[in-house]
């Protein structure tokens, strides 16, 4: 598609309270560590359909910015050098506004839950990174581009938020019957709650819409390079041994969205 032509009706999106299945396991390299994965979400169909007819935008009258209009906050201060390092990384042909980017700044000072923090600057509407429709290296988030140009990973060189959404991963320290204390973390869908309240204030979100569950495989799949980072590479594989293995029953808790693009696909 050539960005800018005009898009699809979205389908309706599916409502956010749905049934889901979960699987919970130990990390074969840590019993201390428990790890809880939500199987409708990774056995979903989702894929990215950014620069598509489908992708709408979060914001209203930005169907390019795809969820790029708002820039990305910084988790802390390896998550800013790994930033630095790929802004490094990029040239010209890879970054429309590079020349502004490295004179003026990339990165702008701000508050996340009332704590100062820092964020990818907001340039004309939307993330500084992401390239727009006309640029000769193709539309899209510079950064990402340039991974898989040079043959790396995405992850490697994108912010946090960037590369896990919509992935949702939480963590804490529970305490068992017999005292032990486990860390527990949780793999899921980051939906639209996952923003608080301005979650619902999003014009499109991809999750939740039948136009994006069209992949060719599970998100455990397309998405192995992000869950290995989040998880490591032997829960990973355990995660993956089962997945495979659910998918030949079949799910009981089919996330709607997949379900719905089935229907509408067949």
């Amino acid at each position: 598609m050539v960005a800018g032509a005009s898009k699809v009706d979205p389908a309706p999106e599916v409502d956010l309270d749905f049934p889901r299945e979960w699987y919970e396991f130990t990390d074969p390299e840590n019993e201390s560590h428990v790890i809880t994965a939500d199987l409708t979400w990774l056995l979903s169909r989702w894929t990215c359909v950014f620069g598509t007819a489908s992708c709408q935008g979060i914001e209203k009258g930005r169907p390019d910015d795809g969820c790029c209009s708002h820039g990305a906050y910084l988790t802390d201060a390896e998550d800013r050098e790994r930033l630095d390092a790929g802004a490094a990384q990029l040239t010209a042909a890879d970054w429309q506004f590079r020349e502004i980017g490295l004179a003026s700044g990339y990165v702008d000072d701000d508050e996340l839950d009332d704590e100062p923090a820092h964020k990818t600057r907001v340039y004309d509407g939307a993330c500084i990174f992401l390239n727009r429709p006309g640029f000769p290296g193709g539309i899209g988030c510079s950064l990402h581009q340039m991974a898989v140009r040079k043959g790396l990973e995405p992850h490697t060189v994108k912010p946090d938020v960037c590369w896990q959404l919509p992935m949702r991963r939480t963590q804490e320290w529970t305490k068992r019957p017999d005292g032990a204390d486990v860390l527990r973390t949780t793999i899921t869908e980051y939906d639209r709650r996952g923003w608080g309240e301005g979650g619902e204030d999003l014009d499109w979100y991809c999750t939740s819409s039948p136009d994006a569950h069209v992949g060719q495989v599970a998100v455990w799949q397309s998405n192995a390079a992000e869950l290995r980072e989040l998880i490591g590479n032997a829960a990973y594989d355990e995660l993956a041994s089962y997945c495979k293995r659910r998918e030949g029953i079949g799910l009981i808790a089919i996330h709607p969205a997949t379900a719905r693009s089935n229907r509408c696909g067949s």
